[in-house]
């Protein structure tokens, strides 16, 4: 019986996993996971990262999308510094 009830919660819990999956997390720019050789400039993170968000809470979880919102004003911050006169 205990183990019947651990298979089925692990199913549920694949089963449930596999919707944020098929949405498209972009692992590299949440977590730095699955970043195999990609190297984007500046404008492309932010490209990337505006595409992320707008994603919503049909693929991320409102923490997920505060760290994206955050590695966003870093990048943004970035570019401004590199923008600015005498640098």
């Amino acid at each position: 019986m205990l183990r019947t009830i651990a298979a089925l919660t692990m199913a549920t819990m694949v089963m449930t996993s596999i919707p944020a999956l098929a949405q498209g997390k972009d692992e590299c720019l949440l977590v730095s996971q699955n970043c195999k050789d990609q190297v984007d400039s500046i404008q492309q993170k932010i490209a990337r990262l505006n595409k992320e968000i707008a994603k919503g809470n049909r693929v991320y979880t409102p923490s997920e999308i505060k760290v994206l919102q955050g590695k966003l004003r870093e990048v943004n911050n970035q570019l401004d510094v590199l923008m600015s006169p005498g640098h």
